[in-house]
């Protein structure tokens, strides 16, 4: 059997078990090399622990994987925008600093978020959590989502509140607003892009319109990142629509920024993020720059 036909031949977002992926690094670029892709990209969250276990995978596919990752960040009222970085030298003893205190910052959190999910009530294996987190992969809000679902003792509370995933878990618990949401210290986008840039790397915002819903809002944010050094934008995501996808097309045309896409893989399991080249470029064409060299 053939490879199964994807619209372009790279897709730069993945995820592995590195940050809230369901696969081991190598897994993740087996099945990048299976969906027929000539350039892809592990950008777990807020490290790079899973990069060299994914380039020595892609070496044995015969594609080409970026050094990457996806940094959490804020601007203004914004507390969760997202900013890759590819083609890092991943290996680079400040950068690995700087993302150790990162990494720490969100621990403690997920702990206080986990407090709160038990003074509401809720049962959760801690055990679980601790293993992950002694193994080295970063605990996030995924994963406590798992662990209340997980677990029992909350069949019936969580029936009788209509959540069946993580879909229906996080708005009333673990988004911004929510009872067990607990801000998180997280650089700013400007620095973010300082970072990636001190890594050698390229700086792109990830999935614009998936963190911010307006036009005019994506629009200003766009020409604020890219006076403090922005590289790109990902235009092409699986979950940006037509009209989207055209808006940050020509806005990056405008610029002179690189055009990136993914379908932001999380495993074959994933409710939503469950295929490699699972997005449109709906006509339009990417500039991916140094990343695509």
């Amino acid at each position: 059997m053939g490879r199964p036909h994807v619209e372009s031949d790279f897709d730069l977002q993945s995820h592995s078990v590195r940050s809230d992926g369901a696969l081991a690094p190598a897994e993740v670029v087996a099945h990048a090399a299976a969906a027929g892709l000539r350039l892809m990209a592990l950008t777990d969250h807020d490290t790079v622990d899973g990069v060299g276990e994914a380039l020595r995978a892609a070496r044995e596919h015969g594609l080409r994987c970026s050094p990457a990752l996806e940094l959490s960040s804020v601007s203004g009222e914004f507390e969760d925008l997202h900013v890759c970085g590819y083609e890092l030298r991943h290996e680079d003893p400040e950068l690995r600093a700087t993302l150790a205190d990162f990494r720490a910052d969100r621990g403690r959190r997920i702990w206080a978020m986990a407090d709160r999910l038990e003074e509401l009530g809720l049962a959760l294996d801690r055990g679980e959590l601790l293993a992950r987190e002694r193994a080295g992969a970063p605990l996030g809000r995924p994963h406590l989502a798992d662990a209340v679902l997980a677990h029992p003792a909350n069949a019936a509370r969580l029936r009788a509140e209509g959540i069946d995933g993580k879909g229906t878990l996080f708005p009333p618990y673990l988004v911004p607003g929510a009872v067990a949401y607990v801000a998180r210290s997280r650089p700013t986008v400007e620095e973010a892009i300082a970072v990636i840039h001190a890594a050698g790397g390229v700086a792109v915002w990830a999935h614009p319109f998936w963190d911010i819903a307006e036009r005019e809002v994506v629009l200003a944010a766009l020409a604020h990142f890219t006076a403090a050094g922005l590289d790109g934008v990902e235009v092409f995501y699986a979950a940006h629509d037509e009209e989207q996808t055209r808006v940050l097309h020509d806005a990056a045309r405008e610029r002179g920024l690189l055009l990136t896409g993914s379908a932001d893989f999380h495993g074959p399991e994933h409710e939503r993020f469950s295929r490699f080249g699972a997005f449109s470029r709906y006509g339009m064409e990417p500039e991916l720059g140094p990343i695509g060299a």
